[in-house]
């Protein structure tokens, strides 16, 4: 999947093996900008030690409103080896982080489960998160079957115009439906241990926009018909970051009574908050 690249709905069809470069902007290698214990994650993920990021340089969106812009749209950060890799998983857990999270890890989940295997194969008990933006393939996620315990996409847009003008990508909805209905069958509901914090399971982000651009209450509809009684952060952080004021839509804040409201909705169909 690497030779032609297809590790993304995007399906490049680059080299990457031979160095080229596909719209991640990322070689085969991950770069890894940090890891650490985080403590702005989610409840559930945090726990009592924190959640053990590893952040990713590059990412297969293009969002013009990037609040991570300085890692996402650039390839900072130093190269990193499965080998390296786990040995960051064991240092992690070692420091008493509830889990593994790799943020942005899609277009680089070969040299990750492969990092995985060899920290599984060295001991690593926590799960492993894979936080996403959820526009994976299917079939990429399938080879990742029974290496990820917690799988966290977002779910952005509910209209593939906008997914198309302001993440750069075509038909968004429809893959990141996809690639939920597939996380899913893999590891179901989030199922959470007696200190409260995750073990296993399907966690969706989803991000309001000003002036509903994504569709807010399409999108939780979605994720109801898609993944029932799943786990599901309404987030109310928008800011303009990155390129958003370019886009006279994106310059505005979503009020707290719409966040409010669409967490109301989302815990109406029978999704759990998590926020």
């Amino acid at each position: 999947m690497l030779a032609a690249c297809e590790l993304c709905p995007r399906r490049c069809r680059v080299n990457r093996t031979a160095g080229q470069l596909g719209a991640c902007r990322v070689s085969v290698e991950p770069l890894v900008a940090s890891a650490g214990p985080h403590f702005g994650e989610e409840p559930v993920l945090v726990g009592r030690g924190g959640s053990g990021t590893i952040f990713l340089s590059g990412c297969n969106l293009d969002c013009v409103f990037c609040q991570n812009f300085d890692i996402s749209h650039a390839a900072s950060g130093s190269p990193a080896s499965p080998e390296q890799i786990a040995a960051m998983m064991l240092r992690l857990e070692g420091m008493g982080c509830e889990n593994v999270n790799f943020v942005s890890p899609t277009h680089v989940a070969p040299a990750l489960a492969e990092a995985v295997v060899l920290a599984r194969g060295r001991g690593l008990r926590v799960p492993v998160v894979w936080n996403c933006g959820g526009y994976e393939s299917v079939r990429a996620l399938e080879k990742l079957e029974g290496l990820v315990e917690i799988y966290m996409p977002d779910f952005k847009w509910a209209d593939a115009e906008a997914g198309r003008k302001y993440s750069g990508v075509e038909e968004y909805p429809a893959h990141a439906r996809a690639a939920l209905a597939e996380m899913y069958r893999q590891v179901g509901p989030l199922k959470v241990n007696p200190r409260g914090a995750a073990e296993r399971g399907v966690l969706v982000r989803h991000l309001v926009m000003p002036g509903d651009l994504a569709r807010s209450r399409e999108v939780i509809d979605v994720v109801a018909e898609t993944a029932p009684a799943c786990a599901v952060n309404v987030m109310g952080q928008y800011r303009p970051a990155y390129r958003a004021e370019e886009y006279a839509a994106l310059r505005g804040w979503p009020s707290v009574a719409t966040v409010r409201t669409l967490r109301d909705y989302a815990a109406s169909k029978g999704l759990v908050r998590v926020d």
